[in-house]
């Protein structure tokens, strides 16, 4: 038992502590917390994104990033989250973020709820392009490169692909590193890169090699592109759900990381 003193020098016990309540804590203070615990579940625990560290997460930056960067083209919720492997509901929280600050729009289709960014928003052409250009490499190249045969997977590695997936870094990102699998015509896929590196404003080094160089390739090359974080380019577009539910089945990693070095290599191989 403790006790506390009173002001002429005599001790006496102190009031017993309720049960789950610390010492000095404040009246309401338990509820309080315990009702902050319950919420931070809700809370988006990815940290400042290391690609450009002015948004306020990851999730947020790569979904305004797809949402923005074609205003023609409407999103449902379960379209967004396949695309970006994120939650659903952090789409949702991020979307109705972005319906309130006026930079997209939002209709109901039946059941579905489609989603389009707002051209007329005065922080949309600004911001959009900030976004396409530092987060919205996958998106880019797919489109890109969607209409050239012979291409079995493709993915960004090097520092673009690092910062993407959460390594820091002390210099800014310069060019993008781009892996193309299969056998397509490899004047059919720079002229797409060509493209590509206009809207993006920065270089796009390619490297060609054949489907299964990933599993069964050598090397020291092959073993730092295979060995740090890779982010596949996606050159279908996910088809909307028509009920725009939650899907029931989790979703698969979009990245693939692993500590080492990966050196520069040329723009063709």
């Amino acid at each position: 038992m403790s006790v506390s003193h009173l002001g002429d020098g005599r001790d006496r016990p102190a009031s017993p502590t309720p049960q789950g309540v610390r010492v000095g804590q404040r009246s309401g203070e338990h509820s309080t917390s315990h009702e902050l615990r319950g919420i931070i579940q809700f809370v988006d625990k990815r940290p400042t994104p290391s690609l450009l560290p002015i948004f306020r997460s990851q999730q947020q930056a790569e979904l305004l990033a797809l949402i923005l960067g074609d205003p023609s083209t409407e999103h449902s919720l379960v379209e967004l989250a396949d695309r970006t492997g994120i939650p659903y509901a952090s789409v949702h929280r991020e979307v109705e973020r972005a319906v309130a600050s006026g930079l997209v729009t939002s209709r109901l289709v039946g059941r579905t709820r489609l989603i389009r960014a707002d051209p007329a928003s005065p922080y949309f052409s600004g911001l959009s392009d900030v976004l396409v250009k530092a987060f919205g490499v996958p998106w880019v190249l797919g489109e890109a490169l969607a209409g050239v045969g012979g291409i079995d997977a493709t993915y960004v590695y090097g520092s673009w692909a690092a910062r993407f997936s959460g390594e820091g870094g002390d210099r800014p990102v310069g060019d993008i590193d781009l892996l193309v699998l299969g056998g397509p015509d490899r004047d059919e896929v720079y002229a797409a890169v060509s493209s590509a590196e206009r809207r993006l404003g920065r270089a796009v080094q390619v490297t060609i090699r054949s489907t299964d160089w990933l599993t069964g390739g050598s090397g020291t090359f092959h073993d730092t592109v295979a060995g740090r974080p890779m982010v596949p380019v996606p050159l279908t577009t996910t088809q909307t759900d028509p009920g725009d539910r939650p899907p029931k089945v989790p979703r698969p990693p979009r990245r693939q990381s692993a500590p080492s070095t990966v050196p520069k290599p040329s723009r063709r191989r």
